[in-house]
């Protein structure tokens, strides 16, 4: 009996040390990391905040159905109250510490630029959500945008006010940052070459209060249109003194008006301004009106551009993962790839170009009885196509 003693012994022993290598190995992880930074304190709190709830509704959604490939999302989020530094702060620790499979920006295009920097060395993939700037996706090949890049939306603006509304002369106020500078030249690249007048142009500074002045100038120029930019704070100030000032002419905005918030401060002096966003809430795609309700139910707002943005941020990272697993370049194979996504709220998304740039349709919006409607949509090839 002794040497069978002595084998069950070693069979034993044998085992336990096999099952302690095993158990030594890389276990998979139990969730899909996803990080997200966005501004929930600071002057940009309204947007950061819609950003980060949009995100967290398209998690819910993806998780009730499944997950991805049976696995459910972890969302981490972190504020970066949209400066710079502390993007940097924050995308260091969603590598580092979190160990995140991909990020997305729900932040402005300073902050943006800056984070992408650090995922693009770490090769981490991230979707800049609604951030503008052209210099973001130039990052590198790990960095990707589902937001209009700032020539397209500032081109679009240029054929909104020229070709639907048949302006002639046109002032300009920008706002003095990556965002304003960058969706003015677009709009000058395409209205100046069809012969649009730029009567007056003027620069203000973010966080500016005072129009008056700058107004005064506009009503003297006789503009058709003003073209300016802003976020929702300076533009419900601009126009509520624009109205005061008699200011007559057609203000056009982009996506920084696009916020209840921006309704909600300017009352009635909000009705009739249009802008150029990439949000319609007037579609009928499914999963607009899906996004549109839900978002209501959930937070008992109205959802924006911004926020509808970041949704369309995770999914396209959950198409690209579900394609490709979450290897990086795999993520970043299946994003570049992708053709005709309907599932995108701001879509459909039609493909990348080889820049990492959206293509898809370009809408405007025009506000009515004390909300956001259909105003035009743009869809010329020449024209949503990002130049790289």
């Amino acid at each position: 009996m002794r040497p069978i003693s002595r084998l069950w012994v070693l069979l034993i022993v044998l085992s336990l040390v096999l099952g302690g290598l095993a158990g030594c190995g890389k276990k998979e992880p139990a969730t899909i990391k996803i990080g997200i930074f966005s501004p929930t304190t600071g002057f940009a709190a309204a947007d950061g905040t819609s950003a980060l709830h949009a995100a967290e509704l398209a998690v819910k959604f993806i998780n009730e159905a499944g997950g991805i490939n049976g696995k459910k999302i972890e969302l981490i989020h972190y504020d970066d109250a949209a400066k710079p530094d502390q993007a940097v702060s924050v995308a260091h620790k969603l590598i580092e510490q979190d160990k995140v499979v991909a990020a997305i920006s729900g932040s402005y295009s300073g902050a943006t630029r800056a984070a992408a920097a650090v995922f693009q060395e770490a090769g981490v993939p991230m979707i800049s959500a609604y951030a503008v700037h052209p210099d973001i996706t130039k990052t590198g090949d790990m960095i990707f945008r589902v937001g209009a890049l700032a020539d397209v939306e500032g081109r679009a603006g240029g054929a909104l006010v020229v070709d639907k509304l048949g302006a002639k002369r046109v002032a300009i106020l920008t706002i003095d940052n990556d965002f304003g500078r960058a969706l003015t030249e677009g709009f000058k690249a395409y209205a100046i070459p069809k012969g649009v007048e730029i009567v007056l142009e003027e620069k203000y500074p973010l966080g500016e209060t005072d129009f008056r002045p700058l107004l005064e100038k506009i009503k003297e120029a006789n503009p058709d249109v003003i073209w300016a930019t802003a976020y929702y704070a300076e533009a419900a100030n601009l126009v509520r003194q624009a109205k005061e000032a008699g200011v007559t002419a057609q203000i056009v905005g982009q996506e920084g008006y696009d916020s209840p918030k921006f309704i909600e401060l300017a009352g009635d002096a909000a009705e009739g301004v249009i802008i150029v966003t990439d949000l319609n809430r007037d579609s009928d795609r499914e999963i607009v009106q899906k996004f549109l309700s839900e978002y209501k139910k959930a937070y008992n707002l109205d959802a924006d551009m911004v926020g509808a943005s970041a949704f369309d941020a995770v999914q396209v990272l959950a198409y690209a993962i579900e394609k490709g697993g979450t290897d990086p370049q795999k993520i970043v194979e299946a994003i570049a790839g992708i053709e005709n996504f309907d599932q995108a709220v701001t879509g459909p998304i039609l493909r990348y170009t080889p820049g990492r740039e959206v293509v898809r349709p370009i809408g405007s919006q025009i506000v009515r009885d004390g909300a956001f409607h259909f105003f035009a949509e743009f869809t010329d090839p020449e024209l949503i196509t990002p130049p790289w």
